[in-house]
């Protein structure tokens, strides 16, 4: 029974071919095409209006060189946003859940900011490494503790994004299997535990798009450090 749980965790492959290219692909779809007229749709306006206020945010404590990133980091946001959203629906598989995805998208991204601070300011790169006023006998050990940081921040990327997520969908699978046990024996029983299932899909939506935000946030932070 507890294998079961972690099915649904499992890339899906049908006839050969794995679905996970199909759900990565399915956000884009979903998307209205811009148009070049003055007037737009109700949903073109919001979708609009979203990713500016988000690339406001996101963007306004940062130095301008790093404004050449915000259509790259506004695109993640919103294709991060869209998988971890649609991965809730029923009979659908959501493509964040795998470490290998999340970690593909991290370490990457992680690595052009690293190389852009090498590249443009080394000196205020590697001084990350050594704070100011170290005392002569912990120079070696804080060397050697902040590489070890700066290389596990891709890491951690991909494991909060995973852990987050997949989290999430045991608890909901966990409760909705607690509901329909209960239904027939206790119905007294059920009813707030489906109340509480409801409760728990809501957070888990609201978690879906905090954590796309969250990875994209320290994505900027990590820029921030080396623009």
């Amino acid at each position: 029974m507890a294998l079961g749980f972690f099915d649904q965790f499992m890339s899906p492959v049908f006839l050969g071919i794995p679905l996970n290219i199909i759900a990565l692909t399915l956000p884009w779809v979903l998307y209205p095409t811009p148009t070049a007229g003055w007037l737009k749709n109700r949903v073109s306006a919001l979708q609009a209006q979203f990713i500016g206020q988000f690339t406001q945010q996101l963007f306004a404590p940062l130095n301008k060189g790093a404004h050449k990133w915000a259509l790259l980091l506004a695109s993640l946001m919103v294709f991060l946003m869209s998988l971890n959203t649609l991965g809730l629906l029923p009979y659908t598989f959501t493509p964040t859940t795998q470490l290998s995805l999340n970690l593909g998208l991290a370490v990457p991204l992680w690595m052009a900011t690293v190389i852009i601070g090498m590249r443009n300011q080394p000196s205020h790169a590697l001084a990350h490494l050594l704070p100011e006023g170290t005392p002569i006998l912990l120079i070696p050990t804080l060397i050697i503790i902040e590489t070890i940081s700066l290389f596990i921040r891709p890491l951690a990327l991909g494991v909060r994004l995973t852990a987050n997520l997949t989290a999430g969908h045991l608890l909901i699978q966990l409760t909705a299997t607690a509901t329909l046990v209960l239904a027939p024996m206790m119905p007294l029983v059920a009813i707030p535990t489906a109340f509480l299932l409801l409760l728990l899909t809501l957070l888990e939506v609201a978690v879906a798009m905090i954590q796309a935000y969250v990875f994209v946030l320290l994505l900027s932070l990590y820029l921030q450090e080396n623009v």
